[in-house]
């Protein structure tokens, strides 16, 4: 089972945006047979069956094994990853490309969009992929702002002067800085 799964067709999204399916795919995260994923969804084994053959068919379920109950053969199915990732593409570009305003929202999503692109174009066959993730939340009064985007703006691009030579293994570093919204407490 792979970690994840970039879906570009949209015959594969059709296929996985069913609730049904999007139940049953859960189902699968371990081997199962439609009879025991019928079991726990509390559904007919030939409904199961029919939403496993269409996550097979669309290449995001696949049979690991078969075994035989009573007079049958009997399919075991898994999931093919643990997360599938919708390309933007499968909408498409609706009008023209934002302004390359940093400070804009378009802007971050264009990003985004480029980064999820480019990860996705990874070979992750190979062991080991060096990659960097980094997480957290900073908290900037509103008149220190542009103070806060100066800075980090200064101190990123100190660091692609530094290592943004003609040699070495290439990396892209993007960074997203935008509002977080915070659980209201109930």
């Amino acid at each position: 089972m792979r970690d994840v799964i970039y879906l570009e067709q949209i015959e594969q999204a059709e296929a996985l945006l069913k609730p049904q399916r999007i139940e049953v795919l859960r189902q699968l995260a371990e081997p199962r047979s439609c009879t025991e994923v019928a079991a726990a969804l509390e559904q007919t084994p030939q409904r199961v069956h029919y939403h496993v053959k269409r996550l097979v068919e669309a290449g995001l379920a696949t049979q690991v094994d078969q075994r035989r109950v009573r007079a049958l053969t009997e399919g075991v199915y898994q999931a093919t990853a643990r997360a599938y990732w919708l390309s933007p593409a499968l909408v498409g570009r609706l009008g023209l490309r934002r302004a390359q305003d940093e400070l804009s929202l378009g802007y971050l999503l264009d990003l985004v969009e480029q980064v999820q692109s480019d990860i996705a174009g990874l070979d992750r066959t190979r062991p080991e992929l060096p990659s960097l993730g980094v997480s957290g939340e900073i908290r900037v009064d509103p008149e220190r702002r542009a103070e806060f985007f100066a800075e980090l703006r200064t101190t990123l691009q100190d660091l692609f002067g530094r290592y943004g030579g003609a040699s070495g293994d290439a990396f892209r570093l993007a960074v997203a800085c935008y509002p977080h919204q915070e659980e209201q407490d109930e």
